[in-house]
């Protein structure tokens, strides 16, 4: 056409111009919009090691603060049946990230309960992981701090699905230098347990590798630095991935002994030294939900909080709370195995405080509905939590079965706990009851007034459910005595 006097023609054609571009940016708008809503989610599990089930705020501590973890309950879920898998600290993590009891995969044994760094086994390679179940999604999967299921090569995280890892194998209290075991060590019973040197330790008394993938990067890292440290390679791990889903599993050595903060939080805590390590985690969680806001990954991210098992008590003011539970870390009552547990997803999942059973053996199942992934073709312990996660709060979860070492020593069923061998005085070995025990944990949530003789027909109930559990073992080779 020609151009008329007043213009008209290139008018309309700016006018086109200016349709088409907002066409194609609505198209582009709509579509970034839909692969938003179709991509997986991103999941993080975060795990305290020796966290007890009251050393939050938000359940009732009086003197730790944990804002962070306070304001996931708030916008999330805090569940106050939730268990680990164990209350020691390797086969607890075996039955994170397998979705089988420990006993299943020869991580549990009555004379070593954890792996060593004499150990020679570790997770056996037939065993499916969650990193493993992630990477079959197209996930990108990282695995940051403390592993504790084998340090020999075959045994590493990234064996076993992680693209990469960052931390150390096992705890921290181990490759103790001859100096440390000459201060820390009690020789006779008559000694002070724990001694000084616990409540002033020094890092460089624990020569514990920090690895990177299959690398050691330093021996005996300057351990004041390792809950920062693990918090910044967490955040560098969400900017690399923000654009494809991931898999974070971050595994914090504290509050595990030895205690250690940095100096940003010395005596940051009214509750003393282990206060400040509590308190420092708190505001690390702050910072990876800070993160996930800022990248607009919040409404698209799961961040479930967890701890391996209850707090270690025989280390007094270094240790933590179990709360109104009873004991602590290596038994098998209340305080030992169950554990805080919040899920945090803005948008996807509704607030609400979870009366329902739930375990970390849960999170196989859990994230193959979340992510779509197959479960494998193999025993499994796992059952999934989706409906009550979207607000449903009859969960599937109506039993649990509570090891100490490789004896089965306590089954909840319902409301019911039914300890059939109890822990010694000192959480070391299991001693058979000539009389079961039977505790209402919903009346009775700190296992004190045993129930066991006006309601026979609960023990006799949940018996058959343990000689039905103890039936359905496969014997396997316990990798936690190989030397």
């Amino acid at each position: 056409g020609h151009l008329d006097s007043d213009g008209s023609y290139e008018v309309l054609v700016i006018r086109s111009a200016v349709a088409i571009l907002l066409i194609l940016f609505a198209v582009i708008h709509a579509s970034l919009a839909h692969a938003n809503e179709t991509r997986l989610p991103n999941v993080i599990v975060i795990l305290a090691d020796d966290m007890g089930y009251g050393d939050t705020s938000q359940n009732g501590h009086p003197t730790i603060q944990t804002p962070h973890l306070d304001q996931m309950a708030i916008e999330g879920q805090s569940w106050t049946h939730f268990y680990a898998a164990a209350s020691v600290c390797s086969p607890s993590r075996a039955a994170l990230l397998t979705g089988r009891l420990p006993i299943r995969s020869g991580i549990a044994s009555s004379k070593h309960r954890v792996f060593f760094p004499w150990s020679r086994g570790g997770i056996p390679a037939e065993e499916f992981t969650l990193a493993e179940l992630f990477g079959s999604q197209g996930y990108a999967t990282a695995m940051i701090g403390k592993w504790h299921l084998g340090h020999r090569p075959e045994f590493l995280p990234t064996r076993h699905g992680f693209d990469s890892w960052f931390g150390i194998p096992y705890s921290n209290d181990m490759d103790r230098t001859e100096q440390a075991k000459k201060l820390l060590h009690a020789r006779n019973t008559d000694e002070a347990f724990p001694r000084p040197g616990w409540y002033k330790p020094r890092s460089e008394w624990f020569q514990v590798p920090l690895m990177r993938n299959d690398t050691l990067l330093e021996r005996g890292p300057d351990q004041r630095r390792l809950t920062q440290r693990y918090t910044e390679e967490s955040i560098d791990f969400i900017k690399r991935n923000r654009n494809n889903p991931f898999f974070l599993y971050l595994a914090f050595s504290m509050p595990h002994v030895p205690l250690f903060r940095s100096p940003a939080f010395v005596g940051h805590s009214q509750g003393g030294l282990y206060g400040d390590v509590i308190e420092e985690m708190d505001a690390s969680v702050g910072r990876i939900l800070e993160a996930l806001k800022a990248l607009g990954l919040d409404k698209h991210t799961l961040v479930v909080f967890t701890s391996d098992n209850g707090p270690w008590l025989k280390y007094k003011t270094l240790a933590g709370s179990a709360g109104p539970l009873r004991d602590g870390k290596s038994s098998t009552w209340e305080g030992g195995f169950r554990v805080p547990a919040l899920f945090w997803a803005p948008g996807m999942i509704p607030p609400q405080v979870v009366e329902s059973m739930g375990s970390t053996l849960d999170f196989m199942a859990t994230f193959a509905a979340l992510t779509g992934a197959d479960l494998p073709e193999i025993q499994l312990d796992s059952v999934n939590l989706m409906p009550v996660l979207m607000g449903d709060n009859s969960g599937p979860r109506d039993t649990m079965y509570f090891y100490l070492g490789d004896q089965l020593a306590a089954v909840r069923s319902g409301a019911f706990k039914a300890h059939f061998w109890v822990p010694d005085a000192q959480n070391r070995k299991a001693v058979q009851l000539e009389t079961p025990l039977l505790y209402n944990l919903a009346e009775d949530p700190s296992e004190q007034f045993d129930v066991a003789a006006s309601r026979p027909e609960v023990v006799r109930s949940i018996a058959r459910l343990r000689d039905e559990h103890l039936a359905s073992r496969v014997p396997v080779e316990n990798q936690l005595i190989r030397r």
